[in-house]
């Protein structure tokens, strides 16, 4: 397996938990709205395009022009045209990620580690320190996950519950392995969308 690709794999299986994905998209200084900033800037709705699928297009189109036409008012009007648009393109692309919207977040919100590193990466073009925090990552969780179930695993037949804790920690480990090897090997992007859980762990059986 490639580095590039192993990063990806890992990357998902890290996420394998009933928790949500830090949102990126949907921040005041996220790349999103910068787009926007900078085609209201340059009076270029080509610039934002590229965010929303097609089929949006004409609805984004129509937003822009709109806002364009509101800026032109006075300051309030510019400051809340611009909201508008913000609020309309972000919820637009989220919906073609098939993630919902709920609302602007503020600039400076804590995303984790993962998605500033990963950002600093492109723009230092240097993907070394973002392969570092996922490999240590998943090495520290696959590890746990793994002497879990060593230590779990000695129980007694008769004892119903030691058996239970067992199965659990099973499940938890080979789910784990089995989300980083199912995205090794697969080819899709960006398919779960931001702010949704990534999958979910489901003890009760495997």
């Amino acid at each position: 397996m490639s580095p590039r690709l192993l990063i990806s794999a890992i990357g998902v299986a890290i996420l394998m938990s009933p928790v949500t994905v830090f949102a990126h998209c949907d921040t005041l200084d996220g790349p999103v709205v910068k787009a926007a900033q900078a085609a209201l800037s340059k009076g270029d709705v080509n610039r934002v395009l590229s965010w929303v699928q097609s089929r949006d297009e004409v609805e984004i189109r129509t937003a822009f022009k709109r806002t364009l036409e509101v800026r032109k008012l006075g300051a309030e009007a510019q400051r809340l045209a611009d909201q508008f648009f913000f609020e309309t393109l972000v919820r637009v692309h989220r919906a073609g990620e098939g993630a919902p919207f709920t609302g602007l977040k503020p600039a400076g919100t804590d995303l984790g580690l993962a998605v500033p590193a990963g950002d600093k990466a492109l723009e230092t073009g240097d993907l070394k320190p973002v392969w570092k925090l996922i490999s240590d990552q998943a090495h520290q969780t696959l590890h746990a996950r793994f002497e879990g179930v060593m230590k779990a695993r000695a129980y007694k037949p008769e004892d119903v519950e030691a058996g239970r804790k067992y199965v659990a920690a099973y499940v938890s480990y080979i789910h784990y392995v089995e989300g980083v090897f199912a995205a090794a090997t697969s080819s899709s992007h960006h398919g779960t969308g931001e702010g949704q859980p990534v999958a979910h762990e489901h003890h009760d059986q495997h």
